[in-house]
């Protein structure tokens, strides 16, 4: 990757941060043009979920449970398809509004998911398993 940010002459538009503290995330999120995750894999998509929630316009993979996670409010591509990434990096620096659509629309979409709506459907879904178990046991 720092091979080809050279060959490329981008030393001066491309930063490597390396580990960033939670802390300083938020004032990253909100102050970036937009947020590119290109990730194969994901258990959940926490990061652009963040980036969203901070105002950030979202590039991601529709790997996984991306799709779930974003959803219309962000733009997104295969995995391994670098010039759709790339396509959906040019849209948002250079369409008129469509920066500031994807913030609105992903600052309204992070509100739909909390660790409080977690919790409770995490408890919902035991509860059934805990009456399930107790029928079963009824009936024996």
């Amino acid at each position: 990757m720092f091979g080809l940010v050279d060959q490329l002459q981008l030393r001066e538009q491309v930063q490597f941060l390396g580990y960033v503290d939670d802390g300083d995330l938020p004032a990253l999120y909100s102050s970036t043009a937009c947020f590119v995750y290109p990730s194969v894999y994901e258990g959940f998509g926490l990061p652009p979920l963040e980036a969203m929630a901070c105002g950030a316009p979202v590039i991601t993979s529709n790997a996984t449970s991306l799709p779930e996670v974003v959803g219309e409010a962000g733009l997104m591509h295969p995995a391994s398809d670098a010039e759709a990434l790339t396509a959906g990096l040019a849209r948002i620096l250079g369409e008129t509004g469509l920066s500031q659509h994807l913030r609105e629309a992903g600052l309204a979409r992070a509100t739909q998911f909390s660790w409080e709506r977690a919790a409770r459907e995490t408890q919902a879904i035991y509860d059934e398993v805990f009456v399930q178990s107790l029928r079963k046991a009824r009936r024996r």
